[in-house]
């Protein structure tokens, strides 16, 4: 019998399996289509302030937040929502 023998860790397995079951708790995490959609509605209301009521510097400013607040739920939404599909 040979005496270097390659022997296998049950430790290993038990970590993977720790690791997986950890579980963000964001809220945009938790509801991802939800945010993703109320991103997409301060983008139609970044746009409406742009195209109607941008006569003025505090609605050009206010359109040009909606939009950039809009746009960077949406991502993160959705990135974080692709994620919650692939378990």
């Amino acid at each position: 019998m040979p005496t270097n023998k390659h022997k296998r860790k049950a430790s290993t397995h038990v970590k993977t399996k720790a690791v997986k079951s950890v579980q963000s708790s964001g809220l945009i995490t938790s509801h991802p289509k939800f945010f993703a959609l109320a991103g997409l509605v301060f983008v139609a209301l970044g746009l409406y302030l742009l195209a109607f009521e941008s006569q003025n510097n505090a609605m050009f400013g206010l359109a040009m937040l909606s939009l950039i607040a809009g746009v960077v739920t949406t991502i993160y939404a959705n990135f974080s929502g692709s994620k919650k599909k692939n378990r």
